[in-house]
Formats: structure tokens, sequence, C-alpha cells
């Protein structure tokens, strides 16, 4: 009889806690491609979901080589579209760790000051760089890239040859 209500109290602690998780978060949610920006094959999603709160989470989750020793790739939400000349970053998102390749970024007040809510992600112009360094020349490596917002983030649309140098400057 003891051994049932354990049980029978695991289960319940196991539900509650994915409950509280669930519970996280609104129903409203995002997918967009990350297209490879580079010779380095790396690809990936960009998910964004609406907090409670009315924040939202961006998730950036690459496809491609991982390593087992720690690095991380910079990555960005920059105003315009991947291909506009000089797009200013918007807001410096957490940078993907090479061993999970994965990051997420609960986003703040954006460079020019605003607050991206969801309902305006239709209207945003903006796109994502995961870039391979920091600083110098691999700075402007891209390794990965995709438009969010109101631009086109198809795969027919995605051109390499027309993505743009990226700005290391916030707006």
């Amino acid at each position: 009889m003891k051994k049932l209500a354990f049980i029978f109290l695991s289960a319940l602690l196991l539900i509650s806690c994915e409950q509280d998780k669930e519970s996280l978060y609104t129903s409203n949610e995002l997918t967009y491609n990350l297209y490879q920006g580079s010779d380095f094959a790396y690809t990936g999603k960009v998910q964004i979901k609406e907090l409670l709160n009315g924040d939202l989470e961006l998730t950036l989750e690459l496809n491609g080589e991982k390593n087992k020793d720690p690095y991380y790739f910079p990555s960005h939400l920059h105003f315009g579209s991947y291909d506009s000349a000089d797009s200013p970053i918007a807001f410096q998102l957490d940078p993907v760790d090479i061993r999970t390749l994965k990051s997420v970024t609960i986003l703040g007040r954006l460079s020019d000051g605003s607050k991206l809510q969801f309902a305006d992600l239709d209207t945003f112009d903006g796109h994502i760089k995961v870039h391979l360094a920091d600083s110098g020349p691999e700075y402007q490596v891209i390794l990965s890239v995709g438009n969010i917002g109101t631009n086109d983030n198809s795969p027919q649309a995605f051109k390499r040859d027309e993505m743009s140098i990226c700005s290391p400057y916030l707006k």
C-alpha cells in the first residue's frame, strides 16, 4: 500500500512540474528558418514564443557540426532584411553554444528603445544572424541567417550571395 501511495504522489508531482513549465507561455508561437550563410554547414530555426508577461523568448537551434569544447557563436537580431546594407543590431541575443547548437534569449528593449510584442511580429522588419566569432575577420563569417517578421523567410527567396555584411554597432 505504501508503494502505491509513493507511486501516486510521484506521478502527481511529475505532472504538476510539467504543468508549471507549460504555464510560462501563451499559445502564441512562430518559427522561422535559418539558412546556411557561408561555407560552414549550419542551418536551423528560430522559435519565438510569447511568455505570459508579454515578453518574447527566442530559441535558436542550429543543425551542423557540434564540438565538445566550449565555444560560443555570437547571434544578433537586426533591423531590416538580411540583404539590407548596414542593418543595425536591434538586440544582442545569447550566443549559440557549439556543444548543444542552441541559444535561448528573453528579448528586452531593442536598441531603438522599443519593446517588441508578439502582435508586432507581423510588421517587424528584421533578421537574425549567427556569426563565427565576436570580433576580427571571423566576425564577418555568417554561419546562419534568416529573415523574420514582414520579410520573406521562404527557401525560394533566400539568396546567400545577396547577404549584407553585418554592422557590429547597435542602432
